[in-house]
């Protein structure tokens, strides 16, 4: 068995990333593979209790990055290296691209601020692979509105994901080694198909 992977799913609020989770987590079942679900903020109990903040509490785009990656340090010392290390997939609802992008793009902070961050909290470690699953904001908004409760992120303004948008593009273009692009406005079928192509080759 290839050693265990580290799997992150990033995109705007609306581009179905929790719609796609069980088709991943059925194609990893059916491989007989041990795999860990997590997701930022949160992911363990203090960061549970951080991601209740972060949503639902107003704040300084500085003191959202750094709550960020405080929670995104538990994550790592405390689930994610632990489960590579004995052999468990981790599967990430987002990671430290989430923070470029919202963080970045979408509030506007210094590059090199996160740049910092991210190196003090993981320094070189970095997901396996990162499926960014990217739709039009405008579906994304669509797709939103049928949802009940929306959290302070999902009532931004549209302007504000085209920023997330366009941060998520450009740091799969700069990193096109780990990113995998996925048409997120096809059918579901059809990403299924695409996101059993990538787990075979990622089991090879």
């Amino acid at each position: 068995m290839n050693k265990a992977r580290f799997i992150t799913l990033e995109g705007i609020d609306g581009a179905g990333k929790s719609t796609q989770l069980p088709l991943i987590e059925a194609a990893l079942k059916s491989r007989g593979i041990d795999y860990l679900m997590t997701r930022e903020p949160g992911g363990t109990p203090l960061g549970e209790k951080l991601r209740e903040i972060l949503l639902h509490q107003d704040m300084q785009p500085e003191t959202e990055a750094l709550l960020m990656f405080a929670s995104r340090s538990e994550h790592l010392s405390q689930v994610i290296r632990p489960a590579l290390e004995r052999g468990t997939w981790v599967i990430s609802d987002r990671f430290t691209d989430a923070s470029f992008a919202y963080q970045g793009g979408g509030r506007g902070l210094d590059y090199e601020k996160l740049e910092m961050l991210e190196e003090w909290v993981h320094g070189g470690f970095q997901p396996d692979l990162t499926l960014l699953f990217d739709v039009p904001v405008e579906m994304a908004r669509q797709r939103l509105m049928k949802n009940a409760s929306l959290d302070r992120f999902e009532h931004e303004r549209g302007t504000f994901f085209e920023k997330v948008r366009k941060a998520y593009l450009d740091r799969a273009a700069r990193f096109p080694e780990r990113f995998c692009l996925i048409d997120s406005s096809l059918p579901l079928e059809k990403i299924n198909v695409k996101l059993e192509e990538i787990i075979s080759m990622l089991c090879l």
